[in-house]
């Protein structure tokens, strides 16, 4: 019956077909289908883009704003502001001393280097040694530093692009990804690389998921499906790689990204779905058992970004944390990401992607067998690369041990708990959403949560300012371990807010006006420009002369 209803309305398809056509030239029928066509596939491509027709005509019209004379000028004005408080930031955290512009006529000897180096590293008002600094030292272990220092010495020289020269060196890297692939129970199979950082590593996972989904999975146009929260790594790799991103929000009390929201976002066009465990902003771990089961049911590989807490969470339960599965021992996770230059205590510039299988990292391979030069492969985005950090990073794993991670661990989430639990009590202050691991973030509904992050800066704390919903972070490490750093940040943020909350709500000056301006403003490319002034400043060798400097300008 079904089939001939359908055949039906297909005959009575082309016998309206051919009444229209009737007694038509064939010119006439072969450029009406041609026009078609042509005004079919134009409105498709101006419908169907990476981002929907509503934001591209609201960018449009910010651009053709940003064109109006009256308003480019205030634009323009606005920035130069802005770039002269960060010069002036900048240079300020360099005493205003002047910049060496070209290079020496005769060498320096080693002591002025030593004595030169030594001023340069002195700059800077943050203690980070004394756990003042949110995140960026992870260690900070004198003996470590000397241990590491010392490997490195040993392997300065060295490069992995060439194993048959350096042979340890690829023997300490491929040692270095088995036992991170053992810490995330991989099986046999499992497999990965070392690479220059988180960034890469993410980047690295993408590029490998693209290519498996041209050349096995036969999609065209790949897509990857990753919480808002996820690190703007996965936005940069989307950039570079071409692949179309596709943002899933997450639930507004847990922070946890929302499961139904990222099942409606799968196509079949979806090379990957990724979970953080825990993502920056707020410390929180993605259901990764959930986003597990979404991978086998459609069929899609899934990737942990662990590069935060990725020497943490293996320990967690060992520690007295216990958590739910978020590894290899879950079915569908095929990758997972994860900093040894973190909660590895490895100098910075280390971190190992790995992979279930080593189909999946034939993928990441780079290889081009018919250069002149030789048959060229790499398996990260790097040719030559840093032996003696692949050294010291072997070196510290080596030093701690899996005792040596599990003690740390402890140290680190007592403490988290501890900072999070103290901020709980305090009037007018918030935790955002369930801190997991190392991170605990706050917000206030009382005051501009930047005007605290202000003041803790003037009293030596160097905190995460994080946007949508405006909150900070303190990620704890090592140093905030000693005895009384919580306490003293707990009391701080304390009296701040007791402070705070009797005053007027301002965000005039200095973190709180320039986050509540970015936030406020429907034009997203202004924020852009104000990035670009950030790094532009963070180049700049513009020397301000102190009074009492007689010196001139190199």
């Amino acid at each position: 019956m079904v089939l001939t209803a359908l055949c039906t309305l297909r005959d009575g398809i082309k016998g309206g077909i051919d009444d229209v056509c009737e007694g038509q030239p064939a010119w006439k029928i072969v450029l009406v289908t041609a026009g078609g066509t042509v005004t079919l596939l134009a409105l498709k491509n101006l419908l169907f883009q990476d981002e929907s027709l509503y934001k591209r005509s609201k960018n449009s019209v910010f651009r053709l704003l940003r064109k109006v004379p009256a308003i480019r000028r205030k634009i323009e004005t606005e920035l130069e502001k802005i770039n002269a408080m960060m010069l002036k930031e900048m240079n300020d955290n360099v005493e205003n001393s002047e910049y060496i512009m070209q290079l020496p006529e005769k060498g320096w000897d080693q002591e002025r280097i030593l004595k030169e180096t030594e001023r340069y590293c002195s700059y800077g008002k943050c203690d980070w040694s004394a756990g003042y600094a949110s995140g960026t030292v992870y260690n900070g272990s004198p003996e470590l530093t000397e241990l590491m220092t010392r490997v490195y010495e040993m392997s300065a020289w060295t490069n992995p692009l060439h194993p048959d020269v350096f042979p340890g060196i690829r023997k300490m890297e491929a040692e270095v990804v088995r036992m991170c692939c053992n810490m995330f129970n991989g099986g046999p199979e499992s497999c990965g690389t070392m690479t220059t950082g988180g960034t890469e590593s993410i980047v690295m996972a993408c590029k490998a998921y693209r290519d498996y989904a041209v050349k096995v999975r036969h999609i065209s146009k790949p897509e990857m499906v990753v919480p808002i929260t996820a690190h703007a790594a996965f936005d940069k790799g989307a950039q570079l790689l071409n692949i179309r991103l596709r943002h899933v929000p997450v639930d507004p009390v847990s922070k946890k990204v929302d499961i139904r929201a990222m099942r409606s976002m799968i196509t079949r066009n979806t090379c990957m779905l990724v979970g953080s465990t825990p993502h920056f902003p707020h410390g929180v771990i993605d259901p990764i058992e959930e986003i597990s089961a979404l991978g086998v049911r459609y069929g899609i590989p899934v990737h942990v970004d662990a590069c935060l807490g990725g020497f943490l969470i293996p320990f967690m339960e060992e520690a007295g944390y216990p958590l739910p599965l978020f590894d290899f021992r879950l079915p569908g996770v095929c990758s997972v990401s994860c900093d040894t230059h973190k909660y590895g205590f490895a100098p910075k510039g280390s971190s190992v992607v790995l992979y279930k299988n080593k189909e999946y990292r034939h993928h990441q391979f780079f290889a081009e067998p018919n250069w002149p030069g030789g048959i060229y492969t790499t398996p990260t985005i790097s040719g030559s690369r840093s032996g003696g950090i692949i050294a010291a990073c072997w070196a510290a794993m080596m030093y701690y041990g899996r005792d040596g991670y599990i003690s740390t661990t402890k140290a680190i989430i007592e403490t988290a708990r501890k900072i999070e639990q103290g901020c709980r009590d305090i009037p007018n202050i918030t935790i955002v959403g369930k801190p997991d691991v190392s991170v605990v973030a706050i917000s206030s509904d009382r005051f501009n949560i930047y005007t605290l992050s202000d003041g803790m800066g003037k009293k030596g704390w160097n905190l995460n300012a994080l946007q949508f919903p405006p909150c900070i972070h303190i990620a704890v490490t090592v140093p905030h371990t000693k005895p009384g750093v919580a306490e003293r940040f707990i009391k701080d943020v304390s009296d701040l807010a007791a402070e705070l909350s009797q005053l007027p709500r301002t965000d005039s000056e200095g973190s709180a006006a320039l986050y509540g301006m970015a936030q406020s403003l429907p034009d997203r490319s202004i924020v852009e420009d104000i990035a670009c002034v950030y790094l532009d400043a963070s180049y700049d060798t513009s020397y301000t002369k102190k009074p009492q400097d007689n010196g001139v300008k190199v």
